[in-house]
């Protein structure tokens, strides 16, 4: 673990903009290079970086101001956001109310009871601004991009000498980044190692307790611009100290190895003996009996899983990805100005693929079949070296596609823009990332 430097103070707030600079988002919570991180800490170990070791602080994407505003101009409703006092969560009636006229909601969010609820010392939770605020949607496009796992971001601030929740652990990784104010962690080693996302903390609470009065792994005050990753099950609580404090936790969702065999288990039901029913009269209390057949239904699955043909694999491999796509914001997309681009189309306009997107490409007869997000559109076979280097993550003009004349050029990127496949270099936010992959062909 490495330890912490002097601790840096704040910059200045006020309603953050898009970054100016194209830092990886990665490098914006940790102070190593990222294959030291991925070989060292990743999944396995805590790691505590100090403000100064990362010379910025996170004002530019979050702030006090940030909070005002979402709060009190932005219409929030539940789940967008929740609160919480001395480790219990409050029920939505006591920061949300109904009203409006002509779009009238049930549970929109309501400023004073939210002001009233904070000066009782609860602690607001504002979810999914991965989903809700520019800066962070960026930020978080971004680094689920160089991370390759799915990510949300929640921001907590807390009230001076309070705690929102108790010792717990979570079934995700995340990243603490503390945007304003101060607050003590407390990190303790897991009682469960890699929970996956059924295994929560709830069913271990004897054993979270009794872990969380043995020495801590880590004891220290965050302040503005410290971060802190956390694998998933290492347990924590936090205590704000002398003011308000505002941090980011970026929930990293990973994809696990049980995933792939879930999908894999799942593609075994192609064999009728392990679709078979059981025995008639068959008594599920005789647990010997019972046991029999499991261990001869594990090793049907056995053999079905062994006898799996690269088809199988691939089809297991597809659903996962799709799976994970959905899971993945892509980078805004502003319907307007794509429908000018296409308008205004030359073969000379530079795009790009449209950042967070994980598309990928199969042979289907005389036909390619692109699967992306909920979408799967018939492409000419022609077209696949086009595709292939359009989505390859780096800026193209419709004049440079391969294996196309010049008006099938046109046509293929008039029909990548209007499918929100690509974007231009100008008004992407993530033009300078290699955001793309070589597609895999089936």
């Amino acid at each position: 673990m490495l330890g912490k430097d002097q601790l840096g103070a704040s910059g200045s707030s006020g309603r953050p903009q898009l970054p100016a600079r194209a830092a990886p988002a990665l490098a914006r919570c940790i102070a190593i290079p990222a294959d030291d991180f991925a070989r060292r800490y990743w999944s396995n170990d805590a790691l505590l970086t100090g403000a100064a070791e990362l010379g910025s602080d996170f004002a530019d994407l979050f702030s006090a101001a940030a909070v005002d505003e979402l709060i009190s101009a932005h219409g929030l409703r539940t789940p967008f956001l929740r609160m919480a006092k001395n480790g219990s969560v409050l029920a939505s009636a006591a920061f949300t109310r109904s009203g409006g006229v002509g779009a009238g909601i049930a549970d929109q969010v309501a400023d004073d009871k939210v002001l009233a609820q904070l000066a009782g010392g609860a602690t607001l939770v504002l979810q999914a601004l991965h989903r809700t605020w520019p800066p962070l949607i960026h930020f978080g496009t971004q680094l689920a991009a160089e991370l390759g796992h799915p990510v949300q971001i929640n921001a907590y601030i807390t009230p001076p000498e309070n705690q929102g929740f108790a010792a717990h652990y979570d079934t995700h990784d995340v990243f603490v980044l503390q945007v304003a104010g101060s607050k003590r962690w407390t990190i303790h080693e897991p009682v469960l190692q890699h929970p996956l996302p059924g295994q929560t903390w709830e069913q271990r609470k004897t054993a979270v307790a009794n872990k969380a009065q043995q020495t801590p792994l880590i004891d220290t005050v965050l302040t503005p611009g410290d971060a802190l990753y956390l694998p998933r099950g290492y347990l924590h609580s936090a205590v704000a100290q002398g003011e308000v404090s505002i941090h980011l936790t970026v929930g990293v969702h990973p994809v696990t190895a049980y995933d792939l065999a879930k999908e894999l288990i799942s593609a075994a039901s192609a064999d009728p003996e392990l679709r078979q029913s059981l025995p008639m009269g068959l008594n599920t209390a005789d647990l010997p009996a019972l046991t029999d057949l499991v261990r001869a239904a594990a090793k049907r699955l056995t053999v079905a899983v062994n006898s799996a043909d690269d088809d199988l694999l691939m089809t297991v491999a597809r659903k996962v990805n799709r799976q994970q796509a959905s899971a993945v914001r892509p980078a805004p997309l502003p319907p307007l100005a794509q429908l000018e681009v296409i308008r205004a189309l030359d073969a000379n306009t530079q795009l790009i693929i449209r950042p967070g997107l994980r598309p990928s490409i199969r042979t289907a007869g005389e036909r390619l079949v692109l699967e992306v997000l909920d979408t799967m559109m018939n492409w000419p076979a022609q077209s696949e070296a086009a595709l292939q280097q359009a989505f390859s993550g780096s800026p193209f003009s419709p004049g440079e596609l391969q294996e196309l004349d010049a008006d099938e050029q046109l046509v293929v990127a008039r029909r990548l823009l209007r499918e929100g496949l690509v974007v231009p270099t100008a008004s992407s936010t993530g033009s300078g990332d290699r955001a793309g992959q070589r597609l895999p062909s089936a």
